[in-house]
């Protein structure tokens, strides 16, 4: 078995699916698939594991490709909040449920999550100082301001 550390989690030992070579500088291994590995590390933490540790939330984050930034201003935070929850461990219950909703969706090829993620967020910056309606034939509608 192989203690598989370079994903930045403790808990992961490969049966198989891996090669160990003499390089120059010492013993090297070779991960076969680490794409396909990683993505089935990803699922089994958001589909299995009651809560998520700050190192599996981080390992989730970069599995979507997001920075600390990024992440962050999905959720209206910035990228020291999202820090501190991977450092301590305390990720508020419904950013991990995010999290989890956000790469179970991505990684069952459902990209419009994340349109509807970025609309919600320019719906955000909007200025609602003065919102105008008109009765129509139809009904009551909006009207820009």
């Amino acid at each position: 078995m192989y203690h598989y550390t370079e994903c930045g989690l403790n808990k992961i030992w490969l049966l198989n699916g891996y090669t160990v070579h003499k390089t120059p500088y010492g013993k090297g291994v070779s991960i076969d698939n680490a794409d396909g590995l990683h993505r089935a590390i990803a699922l089994l933490l958001v589909n299995h594991k009651p809560r998520l540790s700050g190192g599996e939330f981080r390992f989730i984050r970069k599995e979507l490709d997001m920075s600390q930034k990024a992440l962050g201003e999905i959720l209206g935070k910035d990228a020291q909040s999202v820090a501190r929850w991977e450092k301590s461990g305390r990720v508020p219950k419904i950013v991990e449920r995010f999290l989890r909703a956000l790469y179970r969706e991505t990684a069952l090829g459902n990209a419009e999550i994340r349109k509807i993620v970025k609309r919600l967020n320019e719906t955000d910056q909007r200025d609602y100082s003065r919102m105008l309606f008109e009765d129509t034939r139809s009904g009551w509608r909006s009207r820009a301001a």
